[in-house]
């Protein structure tokens, strides 16, 4: 791994950091999981690194997390976070990262703006949701349909997120392709 890498893994861990100082929304019906803005950074860093970098950027990112760093929206931080009810949401944010990488390598033939939005709409929802409702349903002690409903309330605000890491996608292939390492 060159310099150049390690500063992109580093600046996308640091970016889905920046993401939690935009407040959170608690929602009750969700077992207390916040609706944030992280999840663009998971989304982003598998869209725009590929799958092994995007990993290892939210898998950094979860490494300061567990440290105690404040890096969740709310300021939270520590190891107790992974036994909160939203703990299989944030534990599947590496891997959504690795699917959405992969997903824009396997579409490489495909123009970029419906490649990053498949790739954000599989990696960051379908996957960070389906392990994140059985971790709800699991550690919030509810039935899994109960876990499904109240963590449908997150899905518009997802959709939102998938359209902007696309369009962020698109844009900086058209102005800096290189930039656009999970294509490369």
């Amino acid at each position: 791994m060159n310099d150049r890498t390690l500063v992109q893994i580093a600046f996308y861990a640091a970016l889905t950091a920046a993401l939690g100082l935009l407040p959170k929304l608690a929602i009750p019906v969700a077992g207390g999981v916040p609706v944030t803005a992280q999840t663009l950074g998971i989304m982003l860093a598998g869209v725009m690194l590929g799958p092994v970098r995007g990993a290892l950027a939210i898998l950094l990112f979860l490494f300061l997390v567990a440290l105690g760093a404040p890096l969740l929206a709310g300021g939270r931080g520590g190891l107790g976070v992974f036994q909160s009810p939203g703990a299989g949401f944030i534990l599947a944010w590496p891997i959504g990262a690795f699917v959405a990488g992969l997903i824009m390598q396997k579409t490489a033939s495909w123009r970029v703006l419906p490649a990053a939005a498949l790739a954000a709409t599989v990696g960051g929802i379908g996957v960070v949701y389906l392990f994140g409702i059985p971790g709800l349903a699991y550690l919030a002690d509810m039935s899994l349909a109960k876990a499904a409903t109240g963590s449908a309330v997150f899905i518009p605000g997802d959709a939102i997120k998938v359209v902007v890491a696309a369009v962020v996608a698109e844009t900086v292939a058209r102005g800096l392709p290189r930039a656009l390492l999970s294509r490369s």
